[in-house]
C-alpha cells in the first residue's frame, strides 16, 4: 500500500473547504487501496478557515492542518506542505476545485505504470477567464520562455503528483523567493502533462488580482533569468555610443555654423529619455539586488502558529498525566 500526501494551500476558503472535502472523499473512495493524508495549509486566513480545518481534523484523521502566524503567500504554503508531507507520492492542488480532484486516480495510475516521476496538469483553454487576463498570462509564458533556459509550459497549474525523489529535490531548493512553476521544471525529472478544460471556482472569490499576478510574474522572471540584467547592460552601452556620437555632431555643428543655443528643446527631450532609461536599468538591477538581500537574511519561509501535530502532542501529554 502506497501513501499519498495531498498539499492544499488555503487562504480565506471557508466556503470552498466543505465542497472540496466532499469531492476528495469520493476520490479517496475510488482509490481505497491507498493510504491518504490531506495537508491543509492555512495561510493566515481571517475567516473561519482554521476553525473548519480543526473540525475536519477531529472528524477525519486523514485531514491534517498547518496554520501560519500571518499570510506568507501561496508559495510558502506549498513549501510548508511539501516539507510536512510523509507520502511516497505527493500532490499539490488548489482548494477551489479549479484543479479537478477527479484527475488524481489517472495521475497515480500513470506514475505506477509508466516511466514518469511526475504528472502535471495544464489548462487546454482559458474559457470563462477575462480576455485581458488571458492575454497577459499568455504573454508572460511566451516572454519568460524566450529569456529563460527553464521552459515553463503555457497554462501550467500547480496541480501535480510527484514521486518522493522529486519532492526531496524540490525541498532541496529552500530559497526564500520562490516560484514553484519554475522550480518544478528546473529540478528536471520526467513529467507527463495532462490537459483539462478550464474550471471556475466552486465558491468564494479569487485571491489573485492583476497586480498580484504581475508581481508573481516578476518573481518568475527574476528567479529564472538574468536576461534583464544583460538587457540593462546592452542598453547602457548603446546609449553611451549614441551619446558619444551626439557629442561629435554638436562639436562639428558648433565649429561650422556656431549658434550653440538653438536646439535646446530636443536636447531636453533627449536628457529626459536618457534619464528614464537610466532609472529603468537601475530598477532592474535593484530588483535583483533586493532578491539577493532577502536571501542573505536567511529569514524563514514561513512561521507556524498552530498545527494538527501540536494538537496531537497536547492530547498525548494530557493522556500521560
Amino acid at each position: 500500500m502506497s501513501r499519498i500526501s495531498v498539499v492544499i494551500p488555503c487562504f480565506n476558503e471557508e466556503e470552498a473547504l466543505p465542497l472540496y472535502y466532499r469531492e476528495m472523499c469520493r476520490v479517496m473512495g475510488e482509490m481505497s487501496g491507498e493510504e491518504f493524508e490531506l495537508i491543509f495549509v492555512d495561510d493566515g486566513s481571517s475567516d473561519r478557515t482554521l476553525s473548519i480545518l480543526k473540525e475536519m481534523n477531529e472528524a477525519d484523521r486523514r485531514c491534517r492542518y498547518l496554520s501560519f502566524s500571518r499570510n506568507f503567500g501561496k508559495e510558502a504554503a506549498i513549501y510548508a506542505g511539501l516539507k510536512n508531507a510523509a507520502g511516497d507520492y505527493v500532490a499539490t492542488m488548489d482548494v477551489d476545485m479549479q484543479d479537478p480532484p477527479g484527475l488524481l486516480p489517472e495521475m497515480y495510475r500513470i506514475l505506477q505504470e509508466e516511466n514518469y516521476d511526475s504528472v502535471a496538469t495544464r489548462r487546454s483553454t482559458r474559457a470563462g477567464e477575462p480576455k485581458i487576463r488571458s492575454f497577459l498570462s499568455e504573454s508572460f509564458y511566451k516572454f519568460i520562455n524566450r529569456i529563460s533556459k527553464t521552459e515553463i509550459v503555457n497554462g501550467a497549474r500547480d496541480y501535480r503528483l510527484m514521486k518522493r525523489k522529486m519532492v526531496d529535490a524540490v525541498l532541496g531548493m529552500s530559497e526564500y523567493n520562490r516560484f514553484s512553476k519554475g522550480i518544478f521544471e528546473w529540478v528536471g525529472f520526467r513529467t507527463k502533462w495532462l490537459e483539462f478544460q478550464n474550471v471556475g471556482r466552486c465558491a468564494g472569490q479569487t485571491k489573485w488580482s492583476v497586480g498580484k499576478l504581475f508581481a508573481y510574474s516578476l518573481e518568475g522572471i527574476t528567479g529564472f533569468s538574468v536576461a534583464p540584467l544583460s538587457l540593462a547592460s546592452v542598453v547602457g552601452v548603446c546609449f553611451c555610443i549614441l551619446s558619444f556620437l551626439m557629442i561629435l555632431v554638436i562639436i562639428v555643428r558648433t565649429l561650422i555654423w556656431g549658434d550653440p543655443v538653438s536646439g535646446w528643446p530636443s536636447l531636453v527631450c533627449i536628457i529626459f529619455m536618457v534619464s528614464g532609461i537610466q532609472l529603468f536599468c537601475t530598477g532592474i538591477v535593484g530588483e535583483y539586488l533586493s532578491k539577493t538581500y532577502l536571501e542573505t537574511k536567511h529569514r524563514p519561509i514561513f512561521i507556524l502558529k498552530d498545527s494538527s501535530e501540536e494538537k496531537k502532542g497536547d492530547r498525548h501529554e494530557a493522556a500521560s498525566v
